[in-house]
């Protein structure tokens, strides 16, 4: 590292002309930047420099160590220079992960702005209902539902979405419209899990709180796909209402027991524990907190 100073220092020495220019530059005694010259001219075993009382002049060697002190002087800058580019403005790869839920409009409609207002901007998203490791993944920042207990992870939380069990008419047409969650029981259960049965609380008037175990018909590991089942008129599933709140206001499917609340899920967006985000990062978590709220 000191050797890659030195060399840094050289450059110096022969763009100013002078190692009393070349010290103002860097901030140093002339006698100090003539002893690191020194040094660097024993460390190579090569004169670098000839020395008068009015000149410096390049040996050859010097002439030909000196292209590649500069190269390396100009690949530092470049790099710094990218560094404060990506921490002051949204620029390079953006990777995000999400649930498979968001590969519809939810994710465009939040990121396209960004992206048309940064062109340096580019985005690789990830659909996964299961958790990936972010460090591995290279992941910038995930979209994650339910509890975080992720320690090594930051999660900020943004909103709670509203859950709503729902059904298409024709499967309603042929069960009948449940009118209390004892119903539910009798009817076919899409669950997003792939155990067998799964246990729901309903929240009713009054305060009135009752817990069923609803035995799954159809386990799927992917809310999309429940979501095709329910439309296909299969049964019944648990549905987040900014996803299918199209479906809803077209017919396409139907709430079940709108007197009864169901547990809202904790939305977050968890980012890996770093000192600070780069630009991208940071504009991306609040475009995203923006959208997701208003959902």
């Amino acid at each position: 590292m000191e050797q890659l100073k030195r060399m840094a220092l050289f450059a110096t020495v022969v763009q100013k002309g002078s190692m009393v220019a070349a010290a103002e530059a860097m901030g140093m005694t002339a006698s100090a930047v003539s002893q690191q010259i020194r040094r660097l001219e024993e460390a190579t075993g090569v004169t670098l420099l000839h020395r008068t009382t009015r000149k410096l002049t390049l040996s050859e060697a010097g002439a030909q160590f000196y292209e590649s002190c500069r190269q390396i002087v100009e690949l530092a800058e470049q790099a710094e220079q990218r560094l404060a580019e990506q921490r002051d403005a949204p620029v390079g790869e953006l990777r995000v992960a999400a649930p498979v839920g968001f590969s519809g409009p939810l994710l465009s409609e939040a990121l396209a702005p960004l992206l048309s207002a940064h062109p340096g901007l580019s985005l690789s998203l990830f659909f996964h209902d299961e958790q990936i490791d972010l460090i591995e993944s290279r992941i910038d920042l995930a979209i994650r539902v339910g509890r975080q207990e992720d320690s090594s992870l930051v999660a900020r939380y943004v909103t709670d979405w509203r859950m709503i069990l729902c059904a298409a008419p024709a499967y309603l047409a042929r069960v009948g419209l449940p009118i209390e969650p004892s119903q539910l029981l009798k009817l076919d259960w899409i669950g997003l899990h792939l155990e067998r049965s799964q246990h729901l609380t309903l929240l009713g008037p009054g305060g009135v709180q009752q817990r069923l175990r609803l035995e799954t018909r159809i386990s799927c590991n992917n809310i999309l796909a429940a979501r095709q089942f329910t439309l296909a008129g299969m049964g019944v599933s648990l549905q987040p209402v900014p996803e299918v709140r199209e479906l809803l206001a077209r017919g396409e499917l139907l709430p079940l027991l709108p007197d009864w609340q169901l547990e809202p899920i904790g939305l977050h967006i968890v980012t890996p524990r770093r000192d600070a985000q780069p630009a991208k990062v940071r504009y991306a978590i609040e475009a995203l907190r923006r959208h997701l709220v208003s959902a």
